[in-house]
């Protein structure tokens, strides 16, 4: 079967994203972000936006799953996987190549592995973590899964809203028509030591840079400090900053320590890919014409 899918893939800091703008811009492609926090419209600095990375000779190469949804509302699987397909039969039909970009090994597995997601797999488990929800927040997921609503009477009553959305989740491939993905995949790889030094001067970067303001002007909109622990990471350790439970030196340290062992998180993610026969084209650090030469010589083959 012929490509019909370019991944980049890779552990944070490594530089993924400037590397697949810069090779979508060469072969005429469009990105879709796999990144399980992108997709948070007005959280930038933390989670590692960098939209200048899309900017190639004055020009802004497309993408696609960023900004999506607002904080308060909830992102899965499921909506990532009815996004996906969506964009990907968009770009396809613009006679464009896609390109999946990001480091969320479960995201990317799901698509590289054609995962079955027609079901929801345990309805009440989803309905307890819905039950914690306010029903501002059930609706807006509702509303979301099901743009066209029109009929508000039951919105009222949260029993219905939370089988509305376990309904409306449980159909999210259904309503696409899903094309078998065949994938040429590149990693980015880097020394261990090498990720480490890259991930806390851009911690240093990004918190010297309105990484704090961001998370202050969450909180200030509404974003509470158990929301900000499920972001984890920037999100959670700041937070707990804020609510001066940690110190500035002891926040910095526990969240550099935390992205570290969440990097090699994720090559343990990819490893296991490999060891179930997805085939991973590794490169040392954002090569470009490495990368470029790959795509050349396996792609259009």
């Amino acid at each position: 079967m012929q490509n019909n899918l370019i991944t980049i893939l890779g552990p944070t800091a490594v530089g993924k994203t400037f590397l697949g703008a810069l090779l979508a811009n060469h072969f005429g492609g469009e990105i879709i972000s796999a990144d399980s926090r992108q997709v948070y419209k007005g959280m930038d600095i933390g989670t590692g936006k960098d939209l200048s990375d899309y900017i190639i000779d004055g020009k802004t190469v497309p993408y696609h799953l960023i900004d999506v949804i607002e904080p308060e509302d909830e992102f899965n699987l499921f909506l990532f996987n009815k996004q996906f397909y969506q964009v990907f039969n968009e770009i396809t039909l613009r006679k464009k190549i896609p390109f999946l970009v990001g480091g969320t090994g479960l995201y990317l597995h799901s698509i590289l592995k054609s995962y079955k997601l027609n079901k929801v797999e345990s309805d009440n488990k989803r309905s307890s973590e819905l039950d914690n929800l306010t029903i501002e927040q059930l609706t807006s997921i509702l509303k979301n899964l099901s743009p066209s609503l029109h009929n508000t009477t039951d919105m009222l009553i949260k029993d219905r809203v939370i089988r509305a959305i376990i309904i409306a989740e449980s159909r999210t491939k259904d309503d696409v028509e899903k094309e078998k993905i065949n994938s040429l995949i590149i990693g980015v790889k880097l020394e261990r030591e090498e990720i480490k030094k890259k991930i806390t001067l851009r911690l240093k970067h990004r918190l010297e840079n309105g990484m704090i303001d961001e998370v202050k002007r969450l909180i200030d909109e509404g974003i509470s400090f158990e929301r900000l622990d499920l972001f984890g990471l920037e999100y959670k350790f700041l937070g707990k900053y804020l609510k001066r439970e940690l110190t500035y030196n002891d926040m910095f340290q526990k969240l550099n320590s935390a992205i570290h062992s969440f990097a090699k998180r994720q090559m343990t993610w990819f490893r296991k890919m490999e060891r179930e026969g997805i085939k991973i084209n590794w490169i040392d650090g954002p090569d470009y014409e490495a990368a470029k030469q790959i795509i050349s010589q396996n792609y259009f083959s």
